[in-house]
Formats: C-alpha cells, structure tokens, sequence
C-alpha cells in the first residue's frame, strides 16, 4: 500500500499567506515533516493525531539531514499515510523542493507540488518596495546570497547581476561585505539604494536602507541577523512613497 506526498510552500512567514490548497494538505496529512521557517502557528491547523516532524536547517544545526529526509517522506508513503513536506515560501525557489520530488519519482511514489509567496517577492512588498516598477525596474533577480569568494570558485556571475535592475539576497547579512563589493567592483554605483528586510512579513519585521556603500555599517549598527533579505536597486526609494506595514522599532539594542 502506497500513499502520497504534499510538497507545500508555506508562504513568507505571515500564516494568512498561506494558499487555501496549502491549508487544505495540512488539514488532511498524517505525517507533517516542517522546515525552520515554517511559521508554527499553522500547524494547528493540522490533525489532532497527525505526526509532526522538525527538519529545520540553520547554520551549524541541521534537524535533519536531506537524505535522512528524503528516507522519511519514502518511508511513510510507502506506510500508506498521506505525508506533507511544508517548506517555507516556495518549495521550487531555494527550498530542495525538486530534489524531494525527484526521490519521490524513482520510489513511484505519487506526490503534489504545492506552490508557495517566495519571500524575495512578499517581503519587499511588506516594506513597500515593488521588486518591478515603471519608472525604476524592468528586471529582477534572486540569488542565494552565502556564496563566498574564499570558499573556491565564486558561483554568482557578479557582472551579470551588475547589470539587473533589482536583486534579491537571501539570508545574506553574514556575507554583505562580499556581496556589496562585489556589485560595485562590477560596475553597480555605490551609491545604489539597498534596504535589508529583516523577518520580512511578521510582526517582527524591521526594514534598514542605505546604499552599496553603507548598508554594511547600517546592518551592524542595527544588528540586523538572519532570516533577512538584501535588496538592491532604486525600487528601494518607493518605500519613502508607499510604505504601510507597521514594523517593529528600529532602535539599536
């Protein structure tokens, strides 16, 4: 006897975020298997007896490993339960989602994908910034933003991203130096407006600005820490214009 699996974006971080399609596989899953992200408040929405399994990664402390998770979503299935992988934002943006899927074909095990607000679009938003716009950008990017120069061969094509209108870091504070330089080393003004988006559509988001040249000092000063997100480009001055959700204070600790 087989069963299925669910693989869900859970959104940005605001439960309200959620699809209805999300909601309902979290209403009707026996096993939940649920990433660091995930806002817990919509796990009440799961079944009373429904099994919850923490698979969290964060730097230096992982839950559990991918392949330890991709036993589990094939282990339960094939016990016949209805399993949800609920990841946050989108399973297909940054979120392994097409590597468990793929397991999930060679064990011919049916699965759904689900798909999720990428926090790269919803957080700006929640900051008032358009991640597009007519009078500033035309293109948008989003990138990972822990790639480092010292750690080999640098992944990111810096010139080419020089050259896109608006782009997108995720969990990038620990690498600003690396990231900022890099944007200017290759043609981006240092002058470029830059707001860091910090537990982006919550209760308790902050947002910073300042420009390539200063947003590293600003980070610290406000000792801005992950989950955040880097964005780069001159949406960032629409903030000033159309800014609505009521964040948390920016004082320094």
């Amino acid at each position: 006897m087989s069963g299925s699996v669910y693989i869900v974006g859970a959104g940005p971080g605001d439960p309200k975020l959620l699809t209805i399609r999300g909601l309902e596989c979290i209403q009707q899953a026996d096993v939940i298997l649920y990433d660091r992200l995930v806002n817990i408040e919509l796990l009440q929405h799961a079944k009373a007896d429904a099994e919850l399994i923490y698979c969290g990664k964060e730097p230096g402390k992982h839950g559990m490993i991918q392949d330890e998770i991709h036993r589990v979503l094939v282990e339960q299935a094939n016990l016949g339960k209805l399993v949800l992988r609920l990841k946050g934002g989108d399973p297909f943006v940054f979120g392994r989602g097409a590597e468990e899927a793929a397991v999930l074909r060679q064990a011919n095990i049916p699965f759904e994908i689900v798909p999720g607000i990428s926090a790269g679009i919803a957080a700006p938003a929640y900051a008032g910034i358009p991640v597009t716009h007519r009078d500033y950008a035309a293109s948008f990017a989003i990138v990972p933003g822990h790639g480092r120069a010292e750690k080999g061969k640098d992944f990111l094509n810096w010139s080419a991203l020089a050259q896109i209108d608006t782009v997108a870091f995720y969990m990038s504070v620990g690498n600003v130096d690396h990231i900022t330089k890099s944007l200017i080393k290759n043609g981006k003004s240092e002058t470029t407006p830059v707001a860091v988006i910090e537990w982006g559509t919550t209760e308790n988001q902050r947002t910073i600005t300042g420009n390539l040249a200063t947003i590293a000092q600003e980070i610290q000063a406000h000792q801005i820490s992950n989950p955040s997100m880097i964005l780069v480009g001159d949406v960032v001055k629409v903030r000033e214009e159309i800014s609505w959700f009521k964040e948390k204070e920016r004082n320094k600790c």
